[in-house]
C-alpha cells in the first residue's frame, strides 16, 4: 500500500499510484468512513457533498468509478447517474440507500448503475464492489486506449504508405511517441517524408489543436534565421518598422518543426538550447521575455552525432532536442514498397489530371524494386507523375523517366518475369545479410520472414551467410 502524501481531507492530491473513487455523499460523518475505507482498501477517495460538485470533477478520462449516496441535496442519485452516463456512459456509478427501496434499485439498475448497495453495510463488501467496478474502468479504458491507436495506424497508413517491417515498425514509435510531449529528432536522408512524419505527430497528439509551425534553417539566409526563430520588436534592427512574432511564440500551444537543424548557426544555437531549458524566448530588441508552451520536433538528414562531430550541432543542444529519436528508412531498405508507392501516386496523379494510366511492363516492375531511389519517395513521387504525363504519347521506360538511373548490379533489363523478380530478391537478402554481417537472426526481423521461409530461400537463389562479404558494396 503507498503512502498517503496528506490526509487532510479535500485538500491532498490524489497518490499517483492509486485508483481515485468519487465518493458523494452530504453526510460528513459518512464520507469520512468512506474515505477511510477507500484508502485502506488501497483507492484515493475524492470527495463531493452533492451532485454538482461531483459533476464539476469527472470527465469521460476519469479512471475510476463514483459512490453516491441516493438522497442528496438538490439533485438525487438516481440523477446524478444520468447525468454521468451522459459524460460517459461506461463510467461505473455505485449507489448507496439506508431506505432498502427496491423499486429505486431497479430503476437505478436500469439507469445502467453498477450497482447498489444498501446501508448500513460491510466495509469489506463494498471494497469488493468498487474493485470489480474499477477493474471494470480499467478494462474500459484500455481498450479505448488500444481502438484509438488502431485508428491512428491506419490514419498514418494513409500517410506513410508501406507494409515493410521497417515501416509498420515507424508507425507504431509514431502513434506511440505522439502521446507524449517529449522532443523528436527526425533522422532520414533527403526525401524519405520527415515532415510527413513530424505532422503526424503533431496531429496525433494532444496538440492537435493548435498550430503546427515549421522553419527549414538550411532555406535561409544566416542573417534571417534568428529573427524569423525568435521574433523581434520595432526599431529592433534597420527594417523592423514594427514588432512581429517569431515561430517560436508562432507555435504556441503547438509544435515548433525545425528542419535541417544541422544547419542553424553555431551562434544561434546557444540561445534555442535556452529557450528549451527556461521555456521563454527573448525577441530581439526586447526588454523581457514571453513565456511559451510549444513542443519541439527537429529532422535532420545526416546523423546528428556526425553533426556534432563535424561543430555543425552543439552537443547539449542535441541532448535537448532528441530525447525521443526516429529513424525513417530509405526507400531501398524497404522491399516492395517502392511499389505500393509507385501505385498510389499513379492513382493520384491519374485522378489530377484526367488521364488513364498505362499497366507497367515486367521491365518497368523490376525495375521499380531493384531502382536504389536515391532521391527517395520524393524521386519516386516525380517519377510516377511523369509516368502519367506521358502516357497519352506512349511513355518509355520508367527508368528513362527515373532520369537513366543505373541498374543494380544482378539486374538484367529484359527477359522473363520470374528471373528478374528473383534476381531482385536475391538482391535485397544478399544486401540485408551483408548489412548485418551475415546475422539471419537480424535479416529475419528487417525483412519479417519465418525462419523457414528466409531459408528456403537462400537454398533456391543459392545465397550463404559465408558467401557474403560484409565489407562489399551494398
Amino acid at each position: 500500500m503507498s503512502r498517503d502524501t496528506d490526509t487532510t481531507p479535500g485538500t491532498a492530491p490524489a497518490a499517483i499510484d492509486r485508483t481515485p473513487v468519487l465518493v458523494v455523499d452530504d453526510d460528513p460523518s459518512m464520507r469520512a468512513g468512506l474515505r477511510q475505507w477507500m484508502r485502506l482498501a488501497g483507492f484515493e477517495p475524492v470527495e463531493a457533498v452533492d451532485a454538482e460538485a461531483a459533476l464539476a470533477r469527472i470527465d469521460a478520462a476519469f479512471p475510476g468509478c463514483i459512490v453516491s449516496d441516493v438522497l442528496l441535496p438538490g439533485a438525487s442519485g438516481v440523477d446524478l447517474l444520468r447525468r454521468v452516463k451522459e459524460i460517459d456512459s461506461e463510467l461505473p456509478v455505485v449507489l448507496m440507500t439506508g431506505h432498502g427501496d427496491v423499486p429505486m434499485a431497479v430503476e437505478a439498475m436500469r439507469q445502467g448503475a453498477a450497482d447498489f448497495i444498501e446501508k448500513p453495510f460491510d466495509p469489506d463488501l463494498l471494497a469488493a464492489v468498487v474493485r470489480r467496478a474499477v477493474e471494470r474502468r480499467r478494462l474500459v479504458l484500455e481498450n479505448r486506449s488500444l481502438t484509438r491507436r488502431l485508428q491512428d495506424l491506419n490514419g498514418l497508413a494513409a500517410r506513410l504508405i508501406g507494409e515493410s517491417a521497417r515501416m509498420r515498425a515507424l508507425r507504431e514509435q509514431i502513434s506511440h511517441f505522439a502521446a507524449t510531449d517529449a522532443s523528436v529528432m527526425i533522422v532520414g536522408e533527403t526525401g524519405t517524408g520527415k515532415e510527413v512524419v513530424a505532422r503526424a505527430l503533431h496531429d496525433l497528439s494532444a496538440r492537435a489543436g493548435g498550430p503546427f509551425v515549421a522553419l527549414n534553417c538550411a532555406a535561409l539566409p544566416e542573417t534571417m534565421v534568428e529573427a524569423e526563430l525568435f521574433g523581434h520588436e520595432a526599431g529592433a534592427f534597420t527594417g523592423a518598422g514594427q514588432a512581429r512574432a517569431g515561430r517560436i511564440e508562432q507555435a504556441e500551444a503547438g509544435v515548433l518543426f525545425l528542419d535541417e537543424i544541422s544547419a542553424m548557426p553555431l551562434a544561434l544555437q546557444p540561445k534555442l538550447l535556452r529557450v528549451l531549458q527556461e521555456r521563454e524566448v527573448d525577441r530581439i530588441g526586447g526588454r523581457g521575455t514571453t513565456r511559451v508552451d510549444i513542443r519541439v520536433v527537429s529532422a535532420a538528414n545526416m546523423d546528428p552525432h556526425r553533426a556534432v562531430s563535424e561543430n555543425l550541432l552543439r552537443q547539449d543542444l542535441l541532448y535537448r532536442l532528441n530525447a525521443v529519436e526516429i529513424r525513417i528508412p530509405p526507400l531501398r531498405e524497404r522491399g516492395g514498397d517502392a511499389r505500393l508507392l509507385f501505385d498510389s501516386f499513379v492513382n493520384r496523379f491519374a485522378s489530377d489530371y484526367g488521364i488513364e494510366p498505362a499497366p507497367l511492363s515486367a521491365d518497368d516492375a523490376a525495375f521499380l524494386l531493384a531502382h536504389d531511389w536515391p532521391g527517395n519517395v520524393r524521386e519516386l513521387r516525380n517519377a510516377a507523375e511523369r509516368y502519367v504525363l506521358n502516357t497519352p504519347m506512349g511513355a518509355p521506360a520508367l527508368r528513362t523517366l527515373a532520369g537513366g538511373a543505373r541498374e543494380a548490379a544482378d539486374m538484367q533489363p529484359h527477359g522473363r518475369l520470374r528471373d528478374l523478380m528473383e534476381g531482385y530478391e536475391r538482391r535485397i537478402i544478399a544486401d540485408a545479410l551483408r548489412r548485418h554481417g551475415g546475422s539471419v537472426a537480424a535479416v529475419l526481423a528487417e525483412l519479417d520472414l519465418p525462419r523457414r521461409t528466409l531459408n528456403e530461400k537462400m537454398t533456391r537463389l543459392g545465397l550463404s551467410r559465408g558467401d557474403i562479404d560484409p565489407s562489399a558494396d551494398a
